[in-house]
């Protein structure tokens, strides 16, 4: 019988689709099973049974893992619409009766996950108990893929952001000069950027360097780049044993452990962090809830 005219029973389909959106997400069976609590038979059986009656292949199951096919790749989106929607549908019945309940998901990347989400969620988890809280850890690109996607609810995201996405300015931020303790550069007040034109540069690997390529494009340079990391304090590190120079925001370089200079960029130049979502009308109440929060702890 074609699948359009047989009756399926929406709620068994839900917890497939959330099976099949968490294979995805998690990159196979066996890590999904364990978010899950499900065995990986379980977790077999319910795609199977999926793509059965749909009279579709979603997923390639290889040595190397599960791939999406392109039909999976075109329903994964549908699915996680589905998915959102009954999530919404369960706040909005919760909100009606007095309960403040749902889960979030947040993009986030290092500086904010620091500095601001420990005392942030600390708080929210107090005064919102029922509302389960899941971060996704990223750089800006990951994180604004996420939430086009609908893999996040919303995320912190370096503003301007995507044309696609709807966004909140939360704080702007000045960028930083990072020099081994004994430069000579660090005798001076502030550092303009022509100076470090023949310097050996250590440069946030893509995707994390949106602002400090922006400086040096804003003054026709090209840094030298000796090498690219992702990690924060790994930068911080190479500085303090005179392998380069750098550029960071000011929220990284507090309370840092690290012997070395810090100093301002002679011209301003700044970071704004913002929040960001797919549709401030149509974000779930647990999340508006959630971006309330921050965007009043942070103002």
């Amino acid at each position: 019988m074609n699948i359009f005219h047989k009756k399926i029973g929406v709620n068994t389909n839900l917890f497939k689709y959330k099976i099949f959106l968490c294979v995805v997400e998690m990159g196979g069976f066996t890590k999904a099973g364990e978010v899950l609590n499900l065995t990986q038979s379980a977790i077999s059986h319910a795609i199977s049974g999926l793509e059965h009656e749909l009279g579709l292949t979603l997923l390639i199951r290889g040595r190397s893992g599960i791939r999406l096919t392109n039909n999976g790749e075109r329903l994964m989106k549908r699915f996680r619409e589905i998915v959102q929607m009954d999530e919404k549908l369960y706040q909005e019945v919760a909100l009606i009766k007095g309960l403040e309940i749902g889960t979030v998901k947040i993009g986030t990347f290092s500086s904010v996950s620091i500095h601001w989400l420990p005392r942030i969620l600390k708080k929210f988890n107090e005064q919102f108990p029922l509302i389960e809280i899941k971060l996704l850890d990223g750089n800006y690109h990951e994180i604004e893929s996420w939430i086009v996607s609908g893999e996040a609810d919303f995320g912190f995201v370096n503003l301007p952001t995507l044309d696609a996405l709807e966004a909140l300015p939360l704080k702007e931020e000045s960028m930083l000069c990072l020099l081994p303790s004994d430069h000579i550069l660090g005798k001076q007040a502030s550092i303009r950027v022509e100076q470090l034109r023949d310097e050996p540069f250590i440069m946030p690997v893509a995707g994390c360097d949106t602002d400090v390529r922006n400086i040096f494009s804003q003054h026709n340079m090209s840094p030298k780049i000796k090498y690219e990391l992702e990690d924060d304090h790994a930068i911080m590190a190479m500085v303090q044993n005179g392998l380069g120079v750098s550029i960071l925001p000011e929220m990284i370089l507090s309370h840092i452990p690290y012997d070395i200079s810090i100093r301002p960029l002679d011209e301003r130049h700044s970071r704004t962090i913002g929040i960001a979502t797919a549709s401030l009308k149509n974000v779930s109440p647990a999340a508006k809830k959630c971006m309330d929060f921050i965007t009043e702890w942070i103002n």
